[in-house]
């Protein structure tokens, strides 16, 4: 049986190809993803699936079912872009100014309709259910995962399997990580408002730029003094407005901030932190703070036991176009399968997806992918996925 699911999707993967290259074209934006939600949904009208759409807004459920009994097995590809800017060049490039498929997103739906449809043409040879979870908005909190969760898209479920290419992994490649694998994120938005006045006579002012730049300072001591040194975190201001005349001291500045950690816990410390190193501002430099503060993404962390078990049935499958499978480090990024595994022991892997010539990072306006990745990802996941419902 593995082996029909390796030959029909190496036969499908020109069609894997196409798929991913119209979506490429036609990128949109998380929860406004409503054409690529129909083209998703009319790829299922003529299979026997039950196909559930609008789940939690614009994501698809789809259930295939073998009939006969056994557990539930549910797949994950996320479908939204990214607000930027395509100069990659490509002759299938973004037709939709300022949004793009930056992080491969389009080819994660492309391998796996592809890899549904071979399920569906092999179910009589396996037992249980697969859910297929076509997923919106993974980019932008609160994010599509924990709005189908909400709508029921786990329900009967056992376990959840995911992936995501990877444009900085060799092609080729499967990796893993079992327990913490991702980061978990959080937003802030601080205002501090002081009162303006001419830059001649700053005793007549009470400028928020200065005890901007002190609270700047004061969070990067947050990593290097409150947390245990064996916890990992981040702090960073990606944006202070303070721009104005050069003369003239503001009434008012926005700053804007992005924390990453590798433990829920260490999440709330440096919440906890910020917050009092803001309070401590109004009361050093008599400014008043508004403090807006986002706990988004939680920390995504792999099953160890389940996670062992989808590495071992994709290396033991033997399969051609992969050259290795590796357990890794943790991921800086975070990812809103995160979500599923809170719910339920689940496991995300990756796929190398290097292309030839120079590599670009996700989210970056010359993102590519080796296409190949779609093949050996829908061929990875769906001999994982075989192993599981038969074991």
């Amino acid at each position: 049986m593995n082996e029909k699911l390796i030959e029909r999707l190496e036969e499908k993967y020109e069609r894997m190809v196409e798929i991913r290259r119209y979506l490429h074209q036609n990128p949109e934006l998380s929860f406004q993803e409503t054409e690529t939600a129909a083209y998703i949904a009319r790829f299922y009208e003529d299979k026997s699936v039950e196909v559930k759409t609008g789940v939690g807004g614009n994501g698809i459920r789809v259930t295939i079912d073998s009939g006969r009994p056994g557990r539930t097995l549910a797949l994950r590809a996320d479908f939204d872009a990214l607000p930027i800017q395509e100069t990659t060049g490509l002759p299938f490039a973004s037709k939709n100014e300022g949004v793009m498929h930056a992080c491969g997103h389009d080819a994660h739906t492309a391998y796996m309709m592809l890899l549904a449809e071979t399920l569906i043409e092999l179910k009589d040879e396996w037992k249980g259910r697969v859910v297929i979870i076509h997923q919106h908005a993974e980019e932008t909190p609160p994010g599509g995962a924990i709005q189908m969760i909400e709508d029921g898209v786990l329900d009967g479920v056992d376990n959840v399997l995911g992936a995501h290419v990877m444009s900085n992994m060799e092609t080729g490649k499967v990796l893993y990580r079992e327990e913490e694998a991702q980061t978990g994120r959080a937003y802030f938005k601080l205002r501090i408002k002081g009162s303006g006045g001419h830059g001649s006579s700053p005793h007549l002012a009470n400028d928020p730029i200065v005890a901007g730049a002190h609270f700047v300072s004061e969070v990067q001591t947050i990593i290097s003094r409150r947390l245990n040194p064996f916890e990992a975190g981040v702090v960073t201001i990606g944006s202070f407005d303070g721009k104005g005349q050069f003369n003239i001291i503001k009434d008012e500045v926005t700053l804007e901030g992005d924390v990453r950690a590798m433990g829920d816990d260490t999440k709330q410390v440096i919440e906890k932190e910020i917050r009092r190193i803001s309070g401590g501002l109004e009361e050093t430099f008599g400014v008043v703070n508004e403090l807006e503060y986002k706990d988004d993404y939680p920390v995504l962390y792999n099953d160890p036991e389940l996670t062992a078990k989808i590495a071992a049935s994709i290396r033991e499958a033997g399969m051609p176009e992969i050259a290795s499978v590796e357990r890794c480090g943790p991921q800086p990024p975070s990812e809103d399968f995160a979500y599923y595994t809170k719910e339920l022991p689940s496991c995300f892997i990756y796929i190398g997806a290097a292309p030839e010539g120079e590599v670009y990072p996700h989210h970056h306006p010359k993102f590519n992918i080796d296409e190949r990745s779609m093949l050996i990802a829908a061929q990875a996941i769906g001999s994982a996925a075989l192993s599981y419902l038969m074991e």
